[in-house]
């Protein structure tokens, strides 16, 4: 078994805790070459990428917030891993065996899974101020939250994305534009992860 086969595997099993935790229907896709050789991949700079995680769930309004908030967790394991990974929008081909999609569910997204020729650049962040709201002074672990979400990956770089304050209640809103309410997954994922789950709940 390669490294790279050893990572996946382990990858695997944070696939499973997910998809329970979550009802969703997401799928590990290895050596499928097809999906990233359309003209929109070359344009988008993809090469050699053959692994990716297929974001699979029941149709309904929740499942685009779901699906950013579980990729992001396993993007942040696969980065543990020393795996490289990319969210990946409107540059892959569909390719239907690769994958199962069951009745009354719908692909949302995928993200590309691999050994990157660099580890990509820092985009530019808003200010705190920008994506947050509150009645008073930011306490401490908001303000962490708001800055962790705000390193996160987002469609297009929008960071579309309000975060407001009311007592220990944070509720999340996204803006309008494509992949929003998977960019607030996103988000809320990292948000957490910066604020710690212990000091607020969310609205």
């Amino acid at each position: 078994m390669t490294d790279q086969q050893k990572e996946l595997a382990l990858l695997a099993e944070e696939f499973e805790d997910c998809n329970q935790e979550s009802g969703l229907h997401i799928q590990l896709v290895m050596n499928e070459p097809k999906a990233f050789d359309g003209f929109m991949a070359h344009y988008g700079k993809f090469s050699g990428v053959t692994n990716y995680i297929a974001m699979i769930g029941k149709k309904g309004p929740e499942l685009d917030e779901k699906c950013g908030y579980y990729g992001e967790r396993l993007v942040l394991k696969a980065q543990q891993l020393g795996l490289n990974t990319c969210w990946v929008a409107m540059t892959y081909s569909k390719v239907k065996t690769a994958f199962t999609v069951n009745s009354g569910e719908k692909l949302c997204i995928v993200i590309s899974l691999g050994y990157g020729k660099n580890e990509g650049v820092p985009h530019k962040s808003k200010p705190v101020e920008a994506v947050t709201k509150a009645n008073g002074p930011l306490p401490g672990w908001f303000r962490s939250g708001a800055e962790a979400a705000l390193l996160a990956p987002t469609a297009m770089n929008q960071q579309k994305f309000v975060f407001t304050l009311n007592g220990n209640k944070v509720s999340a809103k996204a803006g309008l534009g494509f992949y929003s309410k998977i960019d607030l997954g996103i988000a809320k994922y990292h948000f957490e992860a910066g604020a710690g789950k212990e000091n607020f709940t969310w609205a």
